[in-house]
């Protein structure tokens, strides 16, 4: 089971978030160069305790589990089988209520993914796109300085968290080390072992931009920054909402 890494950190798995994605109970499970990607949305109103990943030769028994997620709360969520005994495994999730109630989705078996299969190592997913590319993902107040060019390992995603993005992360011992604009360290990531990890933006405590190292058994990888955007304003002004009506 995967661990919190540091100073309560709410970090999390993370796998392909497509476009089409279902909403739990659903799930979607994407073959993507035999990767297997099981993803999901999350719109549950209620708690969720825990939310485990499951997979078997069979659809209806000797169901394994093969991970679960630190944070089921999260809105879209996913988890990335890297090694599969074989890709047209059935997988499910095993989804606990707090209170103690519970249920399990349906099981799905991998489709591929056609637009991906024939991607690069830099392809990104619909959230790993330049957030600048994208006024709707993120925009840097102007006069600010970012980086010459975002990074393909630690970026921000749509929602404003810091996606980690380590696909050789089994292999290496990778280690990040992040900053606030005053170049003051935060906190620092050790031992990385998995391929998508997710860092809420709760962590960074007001926007702007941060900086990181990233190193390898100790030799600097990337020194790289990335912007977190301010959440966007609620008004209750009730003169305003007469005139939106």
């Amino acid at each position: 089971m995967k661990k919190i890494i540091y100073l309560s950190l709410f970090v999390v798995c993370s796998g392909h978030l497509a476009q089409g994605q279902k909403t739990l109970p659903g799930i979607t499970v994407t073959n993507i160069n035999g990767k297997i990607i099981v993803s999901w949305k999350n719109a549950y109103t209620v708690p969720l305790a825990t939310l485990s990943i499951q997979r078997s030769y069979d659809s209806l028994k000797n169901y394994t589990t093969i991970g679960s997620v630190l944070n089921p709360q999260n809105l879209e969520n996913g988890y990335a089988d890297a090694n599969p005994p074989y890709n047209k495994m059935y997988y499910r999730l095993f989804i606990a209520f707090e209170g103690g109630s519970y249920i399990i989705s349906e099981p799905v078996r991998p489709s591929k993914d056609t637009a991906t299969s024939n991607a690069t190592a830099d392809t990104r997913y619909p959230w790993q796109l330049d957030p600048n590319a994208d006024p709707k993902i993120q925009q840097p107040p102007a006069g600010n300085t970012g980086p010459a060019y975002p990074s393909r390992w630690i970026y921000t995603a749509k929602d404003q968290n810091v996606v980690i993005h380590l696909p050789d992360a089994i292999a290496k011992n990778y280690t990040a080390t992040f900053f606030d604009e005053l170049e003051k360290e935060i906190f620092e990531l050790t031992n990385l072992k998995e391929e998508y990890l997710i860092i809420e933006k709760v962590n960074f405590v007001k926007s702007g931009w941060y900086s990181f190292k990233l190193y390898d058994n100790g030799k600097l990888v990337e020194t790289n920054k990335f912007f977190i955007a301010k959440d966007a304003k609620i008004t209750n002004d009730p003169a305003k909402k007469a005139g939106n009506r």
